[in-house]
């Protein structure tokens, strides 16, 4: 985290302190979702991505570290599978991972940028997915081409909505057993709106503009790290961001924190509480890696920061949406 960005974080209240976390200061007993992000290289270079990805990133999981994944799935009894990046299409044992998954039987779930799959030498992965049965979780910051672009560049909505039609075309977001979501994430220096009316617009825009639909949608609120960091510098929005997230704390977020119930996973093997925790090199609470976990545990101590701050403002938010009803901060 560049030390400006940390500097500004510090000067607001501690968030351990001011979420009295005790009872969620661990993680649940029973963890459910493994998060593994194969690889920071990505087509795109989004404005909002707390991760930095983009085409000039090298970063990718081998297929030797994937297989540790899958072992320690089994061993501890996860529920889903969670592939993210960069965008993992890039990482070519991606469709390895996905196959030997669905050979054990594990519900899995990618994550897509969408533009990525209207690229030529990608084009054949939303029918090996729709093969693979697996559950899509895809970006579309908004139902506008000049939003859309304004955060992910020029073209952007255009390959979407593109890669939304093939998707729509294979049964993804019409059937059940080929779920599609779609995420967004706020364009500025602003919290998401209300993860039910906005789904509504969603469905409504994307249908009656270009016909297209999907099962639901999953609001983000950005951490104010990476890329978003930096915009949020640049423009002098930092503290005013930071003071937003702090007044819309929510305790009742606290219980459904993504981090109590889950893992997140680098490309190189190492553990994490959550995938803006990997962002910023905060390594969880244990004492090794996917390859050398033997007969560990994987209950822990959260590791917190003031940028936790993201997942417990207003409704929540959790890379499967809000987790609690809007409340006033406190």
């Amino acid at each position: 985290m560049r030390e400006d960005i940390r500097e500004e974080m510090e000067k607001v209240p501690g968030f351990a302190e001011r979420a009295a976390c005790g009872a969620f200061a661990r993680t649940l007993p029973d963890l459910k979702v493994m998060q593994v992000n194969v690889g920071t290289r990505c087509n795109l270079v989004c404005k909002h991505c707390h991760i930095e990805a983009g085409p000039a990133r090298t970063e990718r999981m081998p297929q030797s570290i994937m297989a540790a994944c899958l072992d320690v799935f089994s061993r501890f009894s996860f529920e889903t599978l969670d592939i993210t990046g960069g965008a993992p299409e890039l990482n070519p044992h991606l469709p390895w991972f996905i196959e030997e998954a669905g050979a054990r039987g594990i519900h899995t779930i990618v994550r897509t940028n969408l533009a990525i799959l209207c690229e030529k030498e990608k084009a054949h992965f939303p029918a090996f997915y729709a093969r693979a049965g697996v559950e899509l979780v895809a970006s579309l910051p908004y139902y506008t081409e000049q939003d859309t672009d304004r955060q992910r560049g020029k073209g952007v909505f255009a390959a979407s909505i593109d890669a939304l039609k093939r998707l729509n075309n294979l049964g993804y977001g019409v059937s059940e057993d080929l779920p599609l979501h779609l995420v967004c994430n706020p364009g500025g220096a602003f919290l998401p709106p209300e993860q039910t009316r906005v789904t509504e617009e969603f469905k409504g825009h994307l249908w009656n503009e270009h016909g297209l639909s999907f099962h639901s949608l999953y609001t983000i609120t950005n951490s104010p790290i990476g890329r978003f960091g930096d915009f949020l510098m640049r423009t002098g929005n930092m503290k005013g961001y930071l003071n937003r997230l702090v007044a819309a704390f929510n305790p009742a977020t606290l219980e459904n924190m993504m981090c109590r119930s889950q893992i997140s996973v680098d490309w190189d093997g190492r553990i994490y509480d959550c995938d803006f925790n990997l962002a910023l090199g905060l390594a969880a609470d244990l004492p090794f890696t996917m390859q050398t976990l033997g007969q560990g545990t994987l209950s822990r101590r959260i590791v917190f920061g003031n940028h936790c701050y993201a997942c417990t403002a207003g409704a929540g938010s959790s890379c499967g949406g809000a987790t609690a009803t809007a409340g006033s901060g406190v």
